[in-house]
């Protein structure tokens, strides 16, 4: 079967990709490997998409709202993991997906692969993930208004993350593994000027800890090997620590014609157009300065209206 759309992901970007591929009538197949939406789906609460429901709403909720419009407009679903994708060229536009469970062909691709948090392996973390630990300051710097603040790394995503938690939580403590901040001087300048930021140097994270909710953080220092625990104020009964940074779903597309950038990332044009005709990128997955649900959204939408045109235009 041939589709004029298969669209990898079923993330914000893919899913808004479906809803306007689906309503422009195109023959559309969106591939997910788990459950729809991706990192934003274990977020307890999401308040900053437009038109929400007064008060926010879970990523659960609002993600089930995107795959219903996406049955609404007939998309066909496929839960499989992809395995390679053999791109066409000009003697041959259709593009191969090939998955564990069957092979799709499709007349354009959409990649919404998206991105995953990178591995820390501190004890704990899945636990209190969503209920404390979190990934993404501009996501979640809201829900730690007040509240002491551990932010772990020193580049530049770090220190970023940590200027701008400042204005939310009632103090930022820095967990880096130096002895100093491994950010540009700028952003080093910007932390050094922030009474509300501490630096906990030469030091790495242990272990997390809390009955309910996130309340315990023990550090160790990486020259002594000693430990120390820090604890929420008990007014306040948790604190939140956030995981600076993340890692594009490209591995699939490693050594493929392609383009990604150094970071992983891959490179669109405005139109999401990437360097193979007919294939587009969407998403957290893509080259992009904000990496948000509504940025999200609106990648997918143009990928897929500008696919649609492309789809049109192959006679086969």
């Amino acid at each position: 079967m041939l589709y004029d759309v298969v669209i990898i992901g079923g993330g914000p970007a893919g899913l808004s990709a479906g809803i306007y591929a689906g309503r422009a009538k195109l023959k559309t197949l969106i591939i997910e490997m788990e459950r729809d939406g991706g990192q934003i789906a274990e977020t307890n609460r999401v308040e900053n998409y437009p038109g929400q429901i007064p008060g926010g709403e879970s990523g659960e909720q609002l993600v089930a709202r995107m795959t219903k419009q996406c049955e609404d407009f007939d998309c066909e679903r496929a839960q499989d993991t992809i395995q390679e994708v053999v791109f066409g060229d000009e003697q041959n536009p259709i593009h191969k997906v090939v998955g564990q469970k069957d092979s799709y062909e499709t007349k354009t691709l959409i990649i919404a692969t998206g991105a995953s948090p990178k591995p820390t392996g501190v004890k704990n973390e899945d636990k209190f993930r969503g209920i404390g630990v979190s990934y993404c300051a501009t996501c979640d710097a809201n829900f730690f208004k007040g509240l002491d603040i551990y932010v772990v790394g020193g580049d530049n995503s770090a220190a970023g993350g940590a200027v701008y938690l400042s204005k939310f939580g009632k103090h930022v403590y820095m967990v880096i593994r130096g002895d100093e901040l491994t950010a540009s001087e700028t952003m080093k300048d910007r932390v050094a000027e922030d009474e509300n930021i501490t630096l906990i140097t030469n030091s790495v994270v242990a272990e997390l800890g809390g009955k309910m909710d996130l309340s315990e953080i023990t550090v160790k220092d990486v020259h002594t090997g000693e430990t120390t625990t820090y604890k929420a104020d008990p007014k306040d009964g948790m604190f939140g620590v956030f995981f600076m940074g993340t890692r594009p779903n490209t591995d699939l597309f490693a050594g493929t014609v392609l383009t990604i950038d150094d970071k992983g990332y891959i490179p669109t044009d405005e139109e999401m157009q990437t360097n193979i005709p007919g294939v587009y990128a969407a998403g957290d997955v893509r080259v992009k300065s904000l990496r948000q649900v509504v940025t999200a959204a609106a990648d997918g939408a143009i990928a897929a209206v500008n696919a649609g045109k492309y789809a049109r235009s192959i006679k086969k």
